[in-house]
């Protein structure tokens, strides 16, 4: 999906106004490739579960990091990925894409809203209402009786 996204970026590359920063561009190139894949192979898009730090090395949320733990707090933490995973799947798709975006890939309000060319309003309540889906699927785990905001 990558290749097929930077080949579709350097052929559209005449077409690029510089309206918006590049990056935001060839983000969008890169969903709408995937996005494209997903629908013609009737697949649904998954959250990452593992992270990759600068040198290409993943690591997994759910493993151990530390020699300390317990099974049971380690359950726990297994437990608390899989909700977490299970409601931004079970999100809708602008909501999912909006928290995806902040929270796993780290981009700004106003990138997010030029890349899913929507005002910034709608994405803080896009972003708003996709945490507190998750909160109320987190709240049995942690024992949270939901009476305090997050």
């Amino acid at each position: 999906m990558a290749q097929e996204a930077f080949i579709k970026a350097y052929r559209a590359l005449p077409q690029f106004r510089g309206e918006s920063a590049f990056y935001t561009w060839l983000y969008r190139i890169a969903i709408n490739t995937a996005r494209n894949w997903l629908a013609q192979n009737n697949r649904r898009p998954s959250t990452p579960s593992a992270q990759e730090n600068e040198d290409g090395e993943t690591f997994d949320a759910t493993d151990n990091l530390t020699d300390s733990s317990n099974p049971e707090s380690e359950m726990a933490s297994r437990q608390i990925a899989e909700t977490v995973n299970k409601a931004i799947n079970d999100l809708p798709e602008e909501l999912r894409n909006a928290i995806v975006m902040r929270e796993i890939d780290g981009m700004t309000y106003e990138d997010i809203a030029e890349s899913m060319s929507c005002p910034i309003g709608t994405v803080r309540s896009r972003i708003f209402r996709a945490r507190e889906a998750i909160a109320i699927r987190l709240r049995p785990l942690l024992g949270d009786t939901g009476d305090r905001r997050w």
